[in-house]
């Protein structure tokens, strides 16, 4: 069984977009949705400097076109687009943070313009409510997840990610984090500062939950066309109306990707391709999962062992 999954903001980097962009039609397919959002895409994804594109802003419609440019590529997209054919059909999907709304137009769920106008709302929501206060995420390597998460709520700190094969992510304020780098919890390895631009996933999000399910009332979701599972809890989510209130209220709620690994095991998992720009995701499942073949598309040319990868698992083929 084959699962689709999308990475969350951080994974960008400097012209990662490029080699995509050179792709028969992606060119005019990205140049389509920048005019849909007013952002240009294929400015950020391939000259924009590292500053530029830890902007949240800017990351998340970034990461998003990313994902659903390589697995057009891939053949495992779209559903909701009736101008693309879907040659490969997935077992699952899920994505990490904004990595879900990806996912939930890998499902069908919403098509690329309303994933995108959504993502840029979220981005621009999350934005304006990390600029009231100075905070940031740092992951936490190693050590045991109730010692770390007691230790964190001890420093006023949110265990905004918890992803599993024993790392977890901490936010809040540049002053708590600070004083995290000075007492890490016991076992913990290292403390490495993450490159996003606020404390996501926490109490610090809240104004931007308000505004995303004001733009979320202009969207028409469908029912998912395959199992989408969901990083509130793990579980697969059947309804595009639960999808969509997830997502919302997700932006203030710690991700649980620790459950959803839980659940690739549950549902006999054999195959992970994690989409552009992959790695974090891949990385985790390595940890988590073992006996799971896993393969993260970096650039094109990873694409040919992402097929091989999907004609052994795949769950249907169109």
């Amino acid at each position: 069984m084959l699962v689709l999954v999308a990475p969350g903001q951080g994974a960008q980097t400097p012209g990662f977009l490029t080699d995509w962009l050179a792709l028969p039609g992606a060119a005019d397919r990205v140049a389509g949705w920048s005019d849909a959002i007013g952002l240009d895409l294929a400015h950020f994804g391939t000259k924009a400097d590292a500053d530029e594109i830890r902007d949240t802003s800017v990351a998340q419609p970034l990461l998003v076109a990313a994902g659903l440019l390589s697995a057009a590529a891939l053949g495992t997209y779209s559903f909701a687009d009736d101008t693309v054919g879907t040659e490969i059909v997935p077992g699952a999907v899920a994505g990490h943070s904004v990595g879900e709304i990806t996912a939930a137009a890998f499902a069908g769920v919403l098509d690329d313009t309303a994933a995108l106008s959504l993502v840029r709302r979220r981005g621009l929501a999350m934005a304006e409510a990390a600029a009231v206060t100075e905070t940031g995420m740092s992951a936490l390597l190693g050590g045991d997840p109730e010692v770390s998460v007691a230790h964190l709520e001890k420093l006023g700190l949110t265990a905004a990610n918890v992803n599993g094969a024993g790392q977890i992510v901490a936010a809040g304020t540049m002053e708590q984090l600070a004083a995290l780098n000075e007492d890490k919890p016991e076992g913990v390895r290292k403390v490495v500062p993450l490159k996003v631009a606020g404390a996501f996933h926490t109490e610090h999000m809240a104004p931007a939950v308000d505004r995303l399910a004001e733009a979320a009332k202009a969207l028409t979701p469908a029912d998912p066309k395959v199992t989408y599972i969901s990083n509130r809890d793990g579980q697969a989510v059947a309804g595009g109306a639960e999808v969509l209130e997830r997502l919302v209220g997700q932006v203030a709620n710690p991700v649980r990707w620790d459950r959803c690994m839980e659940t690739f095991k549950e549902l006999g998992v054999t195959a992970l391709i994690e989409m552009c720009p992959g790695g974090t995701l891949t990385g985790l499942a390595k940890r988590a999962l073992p006996g799971v073949k896993t393969l993260a598309l970096k650039t094109p040319a990873d694409l040919d062992a992402a097929r091989e990868l999907v004609a052994e698992h795949a769950a249907e083929q169109a």
